[in-house]
């Protein structure tokens, strides 16, 4: 195999049920364990504390933390903290947050792009054992950690257009590629992020690229076509026209669909090429072949997205009985 195979744990998920899944999703022979931080759901550092608690070898990663919502320097102590007690297993991923989440809170800032990059910069220093004294987004007046990281804490940022892309190339150690990228999409980021990273005088290579992507395993491929048309409808429509669909000369038939108002008039009409590009789905030969084409475009891990979130654990359970074999062997 080419690449990692990771789960994503829906923020949805019990709280309760963080410890057991993990524990099954590490014995079953998988990679990684991503937890995500969508508001109001399931917090991201906490859940990263529960799951590295109950599971012995997997990574983990947090994908991803808004930049905003914490100060940097709580952000680095947690992560400090984490990687101080499980050392080697962790990784952060940080981004702009949903907007209309951030908003909410009334924490949108005047700049997305400045607070990122300040953010994951004092974040990586403060991990290093800096001790920082600076002013912008956020301030800080002789900071340092008293338990800075034992180990390295890859820091990644989760963003999509290309100037954050390049910013991710000039500052971060990865990026997290959302759950609507594509193959054609990683190829174009990987362009982007190397830009940045010339910009900033550093080698494009090694960045990882952590991929999550929206996943239903069946024999019946018309139920899995079906699951997938719905999960790519909601996730579509929720972030609208990106450079994730530019890519691939589908913003303006998105622009349209979306007019429609309606999300189930939007499932319904959804290109069943879209279906396909957007969601591995299908028997697992299938889904092997198109776990394959993320890791040939570039994923280093391919973070599978469960959906429906309540079938998550038979379709696990399935995928590490049918699915790995095809991409161990």
């Amino acid at each position: 195999m080419t690449g990692s195979v990771g789960i994503l744990v829906h923020g949805t998920a019990a709280p309760a049920s963080l410890a057991p899944t993990a524990k099954a999703i590490e014995d079953l022979g998988f990679d990684e364990i991503w937890l995500s931080e969508d508001y109001f759901l399931l917090a991201g550092i906490s859940s990263a504390a529960i799951t590295l608690a109950a599971t012995d070898n997997i990574k983990v990663g947090i994908g991803i933390l808004s930049a905003v919502v914490r100060h940097p320097a709580v952000t680095a102590m947690e992560a400090a903290t984490l990687a101080g007690a499980f050392p080697g297993r962790l990784q952060v991923g940080i981004g702009h947050g949903v907007p209309f989440w951030v908003k909410q809170m009334d924490m949108y800032p005047k700049s997305p792009v400045a607070s990122l990059r300040q953010v994951i910069g004092t974040v990586k220093r403060l991990l290093d054992g800096e001790e920082l004294t600076e002013t912008g987004p956020f301030g800080f007046d002789a900071v340092k950690l008293e338990h800075p990281a034992a180990t390295p804490v890859p820091v990644l940022a989760g963003v999509v257009g290309p100037k954050s892309l390049q910013l991710a190339g000039e500052v971060a150690d990865g990026t997290v590629m959302s759950v609507i990228a594509t193959p054609e999409y990683l190829r174009y980021a990987k362009e982007q992020i190397a830009i940045g990273a010339a910009k900033a005088g550093r080698e494009a290579e090694p960045h990882s690229l952590p991929t999550f992507v929206l996943y239903h395993l069946s024999d019946d491929s018309a139920a899995a076509e079906k699951a997938a048309r719905e999960a790519v409808a909601f996730y579509l429509a929720a972030v609208g026209p990106t450079p994730m669909t530019g890519v691939l000369g589908f913003n303006d038939q998105l622009a349209e669909l979306m007019a429609l108002g309606d999300l189930a008039k939007m499932t319904e009409r959804l290109p069943s090429e879209w279906v396909d590009l957007f969601a591995i789905h299908g028997p697992a030969d299938r889904c092997a072949a198109r776990i394959k084409e993320f890791h040939e475009a570039g994923a280093d891990t391919v973070v599978l997205a469960p959906y429906p979130a309540e079938a998550g654990d038979a379709m696990i359970a399935q995928t590490a009985a049918e699915v790995l074999p095809l991409l161990r062997g």
